[in-house]
């Protein structure tokens, strides 16, 4: 999944002279359903390298045991997934969602509302009842909630990529490493079993 903030100025102030790291920024992620730890991520534009790097990160990031992967309907996940991950996964859907148009007066502030879901099987054969994109959702709300760069339609993006970088960096090391997931009652790594306490912000700062 990904979802995107700004990085120094908005996406329709960009000209095409200005450094590519300029404007519309996503952070793609992905998240193991159990642990819900954070397996990869990557940031840059939504686009098929972009795709391609992060779903590398993903095949470097698990293990030789096969698993199921679900994503979004964003078409770069087809191809970067069957070449990447042929030989690492049981099955591969996209679990699509059909917005309805919003009310009149409402557009520019409020989420559309899901009119519809559509499952479509790509790879493999996907267990329908792990079809599922819900928790890397909630984690990307998470996200928005706590890290003030993601904030929607405000001036408090980004004004550096480098410093947009390491703010996302170091967030999600803090979830996995030091934030007490409430359903688990300890931490994603815990779960995981890559940690054996929380951990405080100098430990995840000495690690870095």
């Amino acid at each position: 999944m990904s979802f995107g903030a700004s990085s120094e100025k908005n996406q329709k102030r960009v000209r095409p002279s200005d450094d590519p790291n300029l404007g519309d920024c996503y952070v793609f992620v992905a998240i193991e359903r159990h642990s819900k730890l954070v397996l990869n991520i990557a940031m840059g534009k939504r686009d098929q390298r972009t795709t391609d790097r992060f779903i590398e990160g993903v095949r470097h990031a698990t293990s030789r045991t096969p698993f199921q992967i679900t994503t979004d309907g964003f078409a770069p996940y087809r191809s970067a997934i069957t070449t990447t991950l042929h030989d690492k996964i049981t099955g591969f859907a996209q679990l699509i969602k059909v917005y309805q148009a919003a009310s009149e007066g409402e557009g520019r502030y409020s989420p559309a509302e899901v009119a519809s879901t559509q499952v479509v099987p790509i790879m493999g054969q996907p267990d329908p009842e792990r079809i599922c994109t819900s928790i890397v959702e909630r984690s990307n709300l998470s996200t928005r909630m706590s890290t003030r760069r993601f904030t929607r339609l405000t001036n408090a993006f980004s004004k550096k990529w480098e410093n947009h970088w390491a703010a996302v960096v170091l967030w999600y090391c803090w979830y996995n490493f030091g934030r007490v997931h409430k359903s688990l009652r300890c931490t994603p790594a815990m779960e995981a079993g890559i940690a054996d306490h929380v951990w405080s912000v100098r430990e995840l700062l000495e690690a870095a």
